[in-house]
This record gives structure tokens, C-alpha cells and sequence, in this order.
């Protein structure tokens, strides 16, 4: 997700949320109040660098009370025409940016009846390519994007059918939920321990457990023994701020992930990428800019891996690739190389941004 609810209709636990949130995004030592020290819950990596990677979203921003339909494919299609444009699109963010990782969202409607088939045909896709493959549950739309899982009655059935189809795939990751900013810290981290129970046989070095807030801070949960052997995703956007300068974007990043870097992998950060912006050049009074080249240095400087937002997304301004070709054999341009070229940086190819 990119942006958070601005709808003012909220249930009194989501206020709390989102005040809760509020208060950990302008002080610092909320966010790292809790001791959480790398060794407590490291992974078996020294460092999370394997996971270079973009998001492929649903034009919704895969929020959806029905099935999920990524940019480029069809609810109507069956699992081979899935698997093939699936793997061309996929081949198109290696040729295009050098990715090997590819985001995915599921929920309960996609995963719980007959389209399941056909939508396995896009992780296929992809693991069948040697990409890794992070599957993550979306919340509903409407009064159901509240930061909570919609439905425990669908949502264990789901997981149940997801992580059966694909324990033995190596390649596969699994994400408990997308921003849990419903939660509490608290509340969250009991939810991620009873996943991991649940699932006791899934190696804890393929799930990735999701930062509280909207993945926003990575502390609490880095520092639960509960925890402990997970990767953890963290969110972090150029928006939260109207303007602030390089080093106040490198600061904002570090106290979000603490000393938790060799567990954490940046699974959504974005900015324009359709409107002009240059990420290739210092540009001081530019807010974007500023936070482009700065995360990107950090994510390289801490050996983070990183999950641009969106790699493909039709009609979102933030979307490095865009589709061409035809609608049964789809490819892939980038919107703005300078953009491709801060990904490449982060991930450990490429070249510095120029004086």
C-alpha cells in the first residue's frame, strides 16, 4: 500500500492506531524504545542484500474485496495464459532492472476459491525463474481497510491453502499482512507468533514479518524472542514529509530499523517516476529527490535489501515500468531510468549520484 486511509470515518481501535502511529513517525525514541538488539532474532543471513526486488500490484493497489487482478493479466485467464504473461513480465524486470525478487499480494477472495489455480500460475511464473517470490495477505477495501485482518474464518483457510501449495518452494516467502496498522506493537507481534506456530514447519528464514504500523518501524518486533529467525519488512515513503534534506531522510530510515538491518528487507519504498524528476542529481530543495538518493545510499550502506514500489502498477505515477506489447504477449519499459539507476545503486550495481 502507498498511502495511508484519509478517511474520516474510523472505528476507535483504528484511531488509536493511527495515533499510535502519528507519535512513533516524529519521536524518534519511540520507535526505538525497545531494546532490539541483531543478535536477538537474527536470520541465518548475515545480511538481506539476496532480495533486490519490485512489487506488482493489482491497479487497486491490491485492496479488493473480490479477486485480485495484477496490471497486465485478466481474472478471466486460465493458468497457462497466466504462466505466460506472467513469465514475461517477470523476465522484463530482470532485463529492465535486474531484479530477482517479485512481490505479490493474495487474500482470502483470490487464494479461497476456483481462480486460485489460475493465479498460482503467476508465483510459477516467477519461481520457475529463479526469483524470489514474497506472498502477502491484502486487507479488503472499503469499511475493511482498517488495518485488521478482515476475517479469521477465511483468513487461516487461506494461509492453510497457500503455504501447502508452496512449503517445499524454496523460492517462496511468506508475509503474514500487509501494514497491520490496526494493531497495536503489541497485538501485532502476538498475531505474527501465532502465524509462526501455525506453521510451525515453514522455515522461519522464509517468512518475513511485517513491521508494526504500516510496516513503518521494525524495533518491536526485531527485539520479540518470539519472533526470533524471521525476516522483517519495513515501509518507508517519501511522502510522510512535505520536504526534508538528505541527512534528515537517512536519520528517518535508521531510527525506524534501529540495529535490526541484517534482518529487515525494505519491501515497499517509492516516489514519481512519470513526472520528470532526475534521481541522478543532487537536487537539494527537491523533497523526492532527497529521499530517493537517500534510501537507496542506506539501503546499499546498511546491506539491506529493498522492493521498489510499484515495479508495475498501470495508471500509478510511482511505477518504474509501465506495459507494452500486446495484451496476450506483454512487455515492459521503464518510466525513468535515473530511477532504475538508484535501484541498481541499492542494490550493489551501478554508479553513485553525480555532485
Amino acid at each position: 500500500m502507498r498511502k495511508p486511509p484519509t478517511s474520516t470515518s474510523r472505528t476507535p481501535r483504528l484511531r488509536a492506531g493511527l495515533v499510535a502511529v502519528a507519535v512513533a513517525a516524529v519521536t524518534g525514541a519511540t520507535l526505538a524504545g525497545s531494546p532490539a538488539s541483531a543478535s536477538s532474532g537474527a536470520a541465518r543471513a548475515t545480511d538481506t542484500t539476496q532480495f533486490k526486488g519490485v512489487n506488482w500490484a493489482d491497479p487497486r493497489d491490491n485492496f479488493a474485496d473480490d479477486l485480485l487482478q495484477l496490471s497486465g493479466l485478466s481474472t478471466t485467464d486460465t493458468y497457462r495464459q497466466t504462466y505466460t504473461k506472467a513469465s514475461r513480465i517477470i523476465a522484463a524486470f530482470r532485463a529492465n532492472l535486474g531484479a530477482n525478487t517479485v512481490r505479490l499480494p493474495i487474500n482470502p477472495y483470490t487464494v479461497n476459491g476456483a481462480y486460485w489455480k489460475s493465479y498460482r500460475g503467476v508465483i510459477d511464473a516467477a519461481s520457475d525463474q529463479g526469483f524470489k517470490v514474497i506472498v502477502s495477505y491484502w486487507e479488503g477495501t472499503g469499511a475493511r481497510k482498517d488495518g485488521y485482518i478482515d476475517d479469521t474464518a477465511t483468513y487461516w483457510p487461506m494461509w492453510n491453502t497457500v503455504v501447502k501449495a508452496y512449503k517445499n518452494d524454496e523460492r517462496v516467502y511468506f508475509e503474514p499482512m500487509n501494514e497491520p496498522h490496526g494493531y497495536t506493537d503489541t497485538e501485532w507481534a502476538d498475531i505474527a507468533a501465532k502465524w509462526l506456530s501455525t506453521y510451525a514447519k515453514v522455515p522461519r528464514n522464509r517468512v518475513f514479518v511485517s513491521g508494526a504500523g504500516y510496516n513503518d518501524h521494525v524495533t518491536t518486533v526485531c527485539a520479540d524472542p518470539r519472533l526470533k529467525g524471521t525476516y522483517l519488512s519495513l515501509h518507508h515513503y517519501g511522502f510522510w514529509k512535505d520536504y526534508a534534506t538528505y541527512d534528515q531522510w537517512v536519520a528517518d530510515l535508521k531510527v525506524r530499523i534501529g540495529d535490526c538491518a541484517n534482518r529487515t528487507v525494505a519491501d515497499e519504498f517509492g516516489a514519481p517516476m512519470t513526472t520528470g524528476l532526475n534521481y541522478n542529481v543532487k537536487t537539494p530543495d527537491n523533497n523526492f529527490v532527497n529521499y530517493v538518493q537517500a534510501v537507496t545510499d542506506t539501503f546499499r550502506e546498511l546491506k539491506m535489501g529493498s522492493v521498489y514500489w510499484p515495479g508495475l502498477r498501470t495508471d500509478d505515477t510511482y511505477s518504474v515500468q509501465t506495459l507494452t506489447g500486446t495484451t496476450a504477449r506483454p512487455w515492459l519499459a521503464t518510466t525513468n531510468q535515473s530511477g532504475a539507476d538508484r535501484l541498481a545503486w541499492a542494490w550493489g550495481r551501478g554508479k553513485p549520484v553525480k555532485g
